[in-house]
């Protein structure tokens, strides 16, 4: 943890995305080698054009079903952190793009029917260590499965690499 402490719980604006959004909608193949401040500019614009220009620090993605499907790019969820989200919840995550997520230290969080819970804009607080989410704006509270502790670790250290670096026993494998 660099000085600053570890949190699993957080509040924000919902912006809503549906089923099968694919990570080639959230940086699209023109981006992915511009510097992160470009590809930043155009997260999700395909699917919500002012995504981009209006999300800000702290809001919650919630989407549907399979979220992040088709390619495994790590820079679409380094992308989706860079713009300043809390985190992300899903009815359903492509399973790369769920891994991909923790290794880069952005919670995300599984909880099937969340997508029918929200519409743009309500308030929402998520825990992703309990398995909570709340519609703050609506009253609707939901569980779902927690997080994995060993997940948790590597969001506390900021992500996979942070967490290996931080392990001098691990970095050695040979």
């Amino acid at each position: 943890m660099s000085g600053s402490e570890f949190v699993t719980r957080f509040e924000g604006r919902c912006w809503k995305f549906g089923d099968n959004i694919p990570t080639d909608l959230l940086v699209k193949t023109k981006y992915v080698l511009q510097p992160m401040e470009e590809i930043v500019k155009h997260v999700l614009e395909d699917v919500n054009p002012d995504f981009p220009s209006q999300v800000r620090e702290g809001d919650i993605v919630v989407a549907g079903k399979h979220f992040g499907q088709s390619s495994g790019r790590a820079i679409a969820t380094k992308a989706m952190k860079a713009t300043g989200i809390g985190c992300v919840v899903a009815d359903t995550f492509a399973r790369t793009f769920y891994r991909n997520c923790f290794e880069v230290g952005l919670p995300a969080l599984e909880l099937d029917g969340v997508s029918a819970l929200v519409s743009d804009g309500d308030r929402v607080l998520i825990d992703i260590a309990e398995g909570l989410f709340s519609n703050l704006t609506t009253g609707e509270t939901r569980h779902a499965v927690p997080a994995d502790p060993f997940l948790l670790n590597i969001l506390a250290a900021g992500g996979l690499i942070n967490l290996v670096a931080s392990r001098p026993d691990w970095a050695d494998l040979s």
